[in-house]
Order: C-alpha cells, then structure tokens, then sequence
C-alpha cells in the first residue's frame, strides 16, 4: 500500500511484491478500473493470481485513496493515461517485456492508450466489456439516452446507497449474485467518487471522437489481445466486444483471443472470479508462450 506524487495527484496503489518480495521477478499484471470505482473490486482475482504474478492495482484520480485535493488533474483518457504511465515508470517496468495490462470498461480506454505507449514493455492485454460499434443512428441515439441516465445517475447518486435502488443498482451491472461486501464496495465507491472526475469520464466514455479513436487505437496493440465479453451484460452491449473480436482478426497481425461468458454480466471478476482468472491466466501463458516462439524465430534466423 503505497503512494505516488505526480502533477496529477497523490495517486494509492498496491503492488503484491511490497507484502512477497520474491513477487518482483514474476510477470507483471497492471489492472485499469472501469468507471466511478476503486481498485477494491479486484481483490478477488488479485487473490487467485498472485501466486504466479505481481499484480498492481490503483484507485485512478477521483476514487478511493487517490488525492486529488490541491492539483488540478484532467479527466481526460490521456491525462488517466499519463497518470497510470508515470506507476509503470515508477515501478521500472517501462521495458520490462513482462507485463500484461488489463483494462475494464471505460478502463480499456486508457489500457489501450497504456499498450500502444508502453509497447515495449507489454506482453499481453486485455480488454473486459469495452467494445467497438458501428456508428448509425441506433446507437447514436443510446448514446445520447445513456447520456441522460449518467448525468440523472449522478444529480441523484445518494439514492442508491438505500434499498431497493441498491441491489437494483448492482444487479444492473451483474448478472449473478457477488458477495455481499461488493454490493457495498460498488456502492459506496460511485456513491462518493469525486462528482467531477465521474461527470468527465462518463462523458468521454461516450464521446463519439474518443469512441473513434479508441476503435483506432485498440487495434495498433501488437501485442496478444484477450477480449472478454459478459453476453448478459446490461451495462455495456456485448455485441460491441464481439465486433471488436471480429475487427481486429481481420485487421490486426497479432492474435486476438475471446473469453465469451454466456451467463455473467458486467463485473466478471467479481460473478465468476475463478472461471475468469483462468481465462486470465491462459492468455497470459498463451502470450509468454508467443513471445518465446518468437525470440526462438528471430535466433535462428
């Protein structure tokens, strides 16, 4: 449990090797959280992964334990992009070639932006419910309705921290039930994230310039790419991972993989923690594994 001062903030972040020093040498797994959120709600995996990797989580600018009070941070995906960049540096992990970037939700946004920027450090990424979407009036017009429900979401906030609103709050986001200390977890993070920094991303979450460059970026990633998709997810159309799947096999020279689950919705790591950290935890191997055969390639050449 540490602190990083940078222009943007006072920015918390856990690293595994602080508690298992022995971690530094393992490959590195960085999490990107989703919107309005700590990093709590990735203690389960963390739990399940950290025998086999160092896992680093954060709480972005306006959540949890991150300060913002006296700086002036830009809620901007690049600004979210220079914030977790300057954790990676700090850390040594800029040309490390061991580390896997996992982004969630709006947090594949940033992870994509993290991939392309720190290429050569990068072994794998993965992108969780984020996906691409042909531009038509459709889906335009939800655009514009989901609009309308964050900026509704957040002049009334607080009466989600009451029953029934809560669980109906968080059985939007999952389709199966998780613990009952994420329920709170969930709540209270949205519930008290700074209003502005949660206005800013919501609104670049569904900015169409940022959605263009972002249907772009994602596919300049050269590295091994794992897109997983909650096809009950209520939050975040699943079809849009699934094109996003589709778009970068035809488009992209590096593998792109999907993780397809049929019954959870939009908090996989916390529906089904164990089913989703071994479609982590095959990626991961399946991208080290790439890279060797690679290495191996280039030697005998």
């Amino acid at each position: 449990m540490s602190y990083l001062e940078s222009y943007r903030c006072n920015l918390y972040y856990e690293d595994t090797a602080e508690s298992d020093p022995s971690g530094a040498e393992k490959p590195v797994v960085l999490f990107v959280n989703g919107w309005a959120v700590s990093s709590r709600y990735w203690k389960p995996l963390v739990t399940l992964l950290s025998a086999n990797y160092r896992c680093i989580t954060y709480d972005q600018s306006g959540t949890g334990k991150t300060v913002i009070k006296g700086y002036k941070p830009t809620f901007t995906i690049q600004g979210f992009t220079d914030e977790a960049g300057a954790l990676i540096e700090h850390l040594g992990l800029k040309t490390s070639k061991k580390l896997h970037i996992v982004g969630h939700s709006m947090g594949g946004m940033v992870a994509t932006e993290l991939c392309i920027r720190y290429r050569e450090a990068l072994v794998s990424a993965t992108i969780i419910a984020c996906g691409i979407f042909e531009e038509t009036a459709f889906t335009s017009l939800g655009l514009f309705f989901l609009g309308g429900l964050i900026d509704f979401s957040l002049q009334f906030r607080s009466i989600f921290q009451s029953e029934p609103l809560k669980s109906l709050f968080i059985k939007r986001a999952a389709a199966k039930e998780i613990p009952k200390e994420y329920h709170d977890i969930i709540i209270e993070d949205f519930t008290q994230s700074d209003k502005e920094a949660t206005n800013a991303v919501g609104r670049f979450s569904i900015d169409p310039e940022s959605l263009r460059a972002y249907t772009r970026h994602v596919l300049y990633i050269a590295s091994p790419v794992l897109c997983c998709v909650g096809m009950a997810d209520h939050t975040i159309p699943p079809e849009g991972t699934i094109s996003l799947y589709n778009k970068r096999r035809t488009d992209s020279a590096a593998p792109t993989r999907l993780a397809k689950f049929d019954d959870l919705g939009h908090l996989p790591m916390l529906e089904d923690t164990a089913a989703f950290a071994l479609e982590l935890k095959k990626h991961f191997e399946f991208a080290e594994q790439f890279y060797k055969k690679k290495a191996l390639e280039n030697t005998g050449s």
